[in-house]
């Protein structure tokens, strides 16, 4: 049923969008919660199956980090390994090069999903700032976590990841940052009622009893499908 909904969506007024897609602006859909709440994981199912490209700001960061002749790499580790949040101006120029980007590939590739941003009040601050008019934000999609459940899903992660801050001590601190800085910013927008909140706490097994006709761990949750139709 639920694949059908999305044939569907992605089939509506297709002329139409062809026709006016040169002239959007990119449709921001804010994914926020903390390290381990499955953010990049569910990010990943969701454009597999409605047409949102996905953009994570800690991996715009990362790359970042790790391209040659980089001006701000060594600054990007810094505040990456000390589970700080990066000078929001490096933050969103990438963020604002990679939708450019995308859109000149694809003029029909408006829809996105900004994965960890914003993270702060500066963020957000900065965002308005530099982006007030060019793009419009539809709502934030929340993955609400227990942070312990967070913090051991990070360890594993670890294990295979490569991930310079997956380890207790930066985890520990990213998670102090996430509770301090982070959850204001959902908190501002939830009393403008513009968060959608998702149950990210469930085991993989426990999702994965529930998952029939498609292949994601929440994917086939009636809330988050709800969600997304009324951006589509």
């Amino acid at each position: 049923m639920i694949v059908g909904l999305l044939h569907r969506l992605s089939g509506k007024l297709p002329h139409v969008v062809h026709r006016i897609s040169v002239m959007m602006k990119p449709q921001v859909v804010f994914v926020l919660g903390g390290p381990g709440a499955g953010k990049g994981t569910q990010c990943a199912r969701i454009v597999e199956n409605y047409s949102y490209t996905h953009l994570s700001a800690g991996d715009l960061l990362r790359e970042e980090r790790s391209r040659t002749g980089s001006e701000f790499g060594q600054l990007i580790d810094s505040y990456i390994k000390e589970g700080k949040i990066v000078p929001v101006e490096i933050t969103i120029n990438l963020l604002k090069k990679a939708m450019e980007q995308t859109m000149k590939v694809d003029e029909k590739k408006f829809r996105f999903l900004i994965d960890g941003f914003p993270r702060n009040q500066d963020n957000l601050q900065g965002w308005t700032t530099a982006m007030d008019g060019k793009a419009d934000v539809k709502f934030v999609l929340f993955f609400d976590c227990g942070n312990e459940v967070c913090i051991d899903r990070c360890l594993e992660r670890g294990k295979s990841s490569g991930r310079t801050d997956d380890n207790r001590e930066s985890l520990e601190k990213r998670i102090q940052t996430y509770l301090q800085s982070t959850r204001p910013i959902i908190e501002l927008y939830e009393k403008q009622g513009k968060v959608r909140t998702i149950d990210a706490s469930r085991s993989v097994d426990e999702a994965r009893a529930e998952r029939k006709s498609t292949d994601g761990r929440f994917l086939s949750s009636p809330a988050l499908v709800r969600v997304l139709v009324e951006c589509c």
